[in-house]
């Protein structure tokens, strides 16, 4: 009996991240008004199983909002345990923020998160680690002399959300990546090119990483 409760647990994990993930690529490419039908179309299972994980949309825009989030904090981890230096890790973790397509989820769930959704402990603290985490990159590259002097971590998370049109039939991929390597070029200490204006400070960058959302009635 253990066995068969341990694999339909499995199972409801495994068609939980399935919907997930589906929900994310369709919220990308078409929108949060995607019909749920579609979404459970695309996961490979019935209606009635995404309406049993997620009773309505804003249950799974949270989802897809919170496992972006998971997947940064992943990623921002990792690039700090696992790279030699500060800048490998920061060039890491950009590249990665990068290819999570940062800068098109979070402008299409954004607008309906602020507007009905309240932060959970849970999502501050992810919140925190990323911060923490890009603070220690840019200060730890800049003492080295690898990260020019005029960045601040509000550039970082500028930098993190970019992203790249390019014209149907060109390879997005291959674009973005040139892109990325050249910004990151840019952000070398011995860059020659000055910034206009001030670097943005981590207040900025908690602005960025942080969901805003309105005061309670």
């Amino acid at each position: 009996m253990a066995a068969v409760e341990k694999g339909l647990r499995a199972d409801a994990r495994r068609n939980r991240d399935l919907i997930v993930a589906a929900a994310q690529e369709l919220f990308l490419e078409q929108g949060v008004d995607v019909p749920l039908e579609e979404v459970a179309r695309r996961a490979g299972v019935g209606v009635g199983t995404l309406y049993r994980r997620f009773p309505d949309r804003e249950a799974l825009l949270r989802a897809v909002g919170e496992e972006s989030l998971r997947r940064l904090v992943d990623l921002a981890e990792t690039s700090w345990q696992e790279e030699p230096d500060a800048w490998h890790a920061l060039c890491r973790f950009l590249r990665g923020s990068v290819a999570m397509r940062l800068g098109v989820l979070p402008a299409k769930l954004q607008p309906h998160l602020h507007q009905r959704l309240r932060t959970g402990p849970d999502l501050h603290e992810m919140r925190q680690l990323v911060i923490a985490t890009v603070l220690r990159m840019v200060e730890q590259a800049q003492a080295d002399g690898a990260l020019r002097a005029d960045i601040g971590p509000g550039d970082v998370a500028l930098l993190m959300t970019l992203n790249v049109y390019t014209p149907p039939g060109t390879h997005n991929e291959q674009a973005m990546e040139r892109v990325v390597e050249i910004m990151l070029d840019g952000l070398r200490a011995d860059a020659g090119s000055p910034l206009p204006g001030s670097s943005l400070d981590e207040d900025d960058l908690r602005g960025y990483i942080a969901v805003r959302l309105p005061p309670a009635e």
